[in-house]
């Protein structure tokens, strides 16, 4: 009966680290973690967001339906909320925006 009894000495057991599981596991976590970064950067296209040298504008709205612009030229971050003041004053035309059908807008400068 005790040839069918594999039973592993005690050097054996000494030998074998019981978190040496947890380490592949983290590893693993790391490499996914890193791919799915990589992959929302190429589906969203914001890998302007990091370029040094790059002009990105970005137009946020939140749940109460304030909007707010944040403008991106190289390094500098600004950020404009908007109200829904009115204004009125003197200036020149700058250009026509257009509304399409699918909700785009689309700016024509003069």
């Amino acid at each position: 009966m005790a040839r069918f009894l594999h039973l592993n000495s005690t050097a054996d057991a000494e030998a074998e680290d019981p978190l040496s599981g947890i380490t592949n596991i983290f590893d693993i976590s790391v490499v996914f973690i890193v791919g799915l970064m990589m992959t929302l950067f190429s589906v969203y296209r914001i890998g302007d967001l990091v370029d040094p040298e790059s002009q990105v504008t970005l137009v946020k709205t939140n749940a109460n339906g304030l909007q707010e612009i944040i403008v991106k030229q190289g390094t500098e971050i600004t950020a404009y909320e908007l109200t829904g003041e009115t204004l009125g004053g003197q200036g020149e035309r700058l250009g026509t925006a257009y509304r399409l059908a699918d909700g785009q807008i689309i700016y024509v400068p003069d």
